[in-house]
């Protein structure tokens, strides 16, 4: 392996053990003892299942938790990203290895989602409820349009590169810093991150590496400032990591046997995800009337 990628790994470990030690801090000094619901645990593995297939799961996540009306809005953030670092640095142990990008690109869109992740979450961990309900329903909406943009097939342009030189290396890193900041509020990176290396000219299956190894650095390093402001549901967030490892480990082995019902799974993900979207504006307008 190169150096850069000895860093990759190294900076993988230490973030994710990092976060893991604070939360179980956290959950001693407050006495947090609430148990995951079985409806949090099946929303980790279903989650977390897609994820793995390449669908993305924060969209899923935030829309399963609306319809079920758990945990409250203004908590959801923190709660999907608490939650989700371990099946995420899971999934990065399992895909990342193979690596067929340039690792000093891979290495540096890491690094910058991580970044963007810690600047966005300590705006979003402070933001108040409508603001979140707002921002939240948008998201979702937005999600769904990359998801019929998927299924249409007219998503992004394609090309051959393995890696990025020049203004482009500087383009696709700057990307990456955003993208790790709006992962903080919902709006998944798998998408957006495919859409933008298409139109540098990357090929279709470098996004796999960038987008699982940047989700393995960027939620667990949003989930140390939502755990530092205690904006998050507990028991929920155990059921989706529990949950989430279940899931991506059933996934992994059925990544290729499932590539062509992945078209039909993501309609019927996009049809909830559009309700949710709506119920989540519609709670915008009833918390202004009260």
């Amino acid at each position: 392996m190169t150096s850069a990628q000895y860093l990759l790994y190294a900076g993988l470990v230490a973030v994710n053990v990092t976060a893991l030690a604070a939360w179980v801090l956290v959950a001693r000094r407050r006495g947090l003892s609430e148990r995951p619901a079985p409806a949090e645990f099946a929303i980790g593995i279903v989650a977390n299942f897609f994820d793995t297939l390449g669908i993305g799961s924060y969209a899923q996540i935030t829309a399963l938790f609306k319809l079920r009306g758990r945990p409250s809005d203004e908590l959801i953030p923190g709660t999907m990203n608490v939650g989700s670092a371990a099946p995420s640095f899971l999934g990065s142990l399992l895909f990342v290895v193979a690596v067929t990008v340039d690792p000093v690109l891979l290495a540096c869109m890491v690094a910058s989602a991580g970044a963007g992740a810690w600047f966005g979450a300590g705006f979003v961990s402070r933001m108040p409820r409508r603001r979140i309900q707002l921002i939240m329903g948008l998201a979702l909406l937005i999600a769904a349009f990359f998801f019929v943009l998927s299924n249409l097939g007219i998503l992004l342009p394609t090309g051959t590169a393995m890696a990025l030189t020049g203004w482009r290396f500087v383009v696709a890193v700057v990307a990456n810093f955003v993208f790790g900041a709006l992962m903080c509020i919902g709006i998944g990176n798998y998408a957006p991150t495919m859409v933008i290396l298409g139109f540098l000219g990357m090929h279709p299956i470098a996004a796999y590496p960038i987008m699982i190894g940047s989700d393995g650095m960027l939620i667990p390093i949003a989930s140390l400032a939502f755990l530092k402001t205690g904006r998050f549901a507990h028991g929920a967030a155990v059921g989706l990591a529990l949950g989430g490892i279940v899931g991506t480990l059933c996934a992994f082995p059925l990544v290729n046997a499932v590539a062509s019902h992945l078209p039909l799974m993501r309609w019927l993900v996009t049809i909830v995800i559009v309700y949710a979207a709506v119920s989540m504006l519609r709670s915008v307008g009833r918390d202004a009337a009260h």
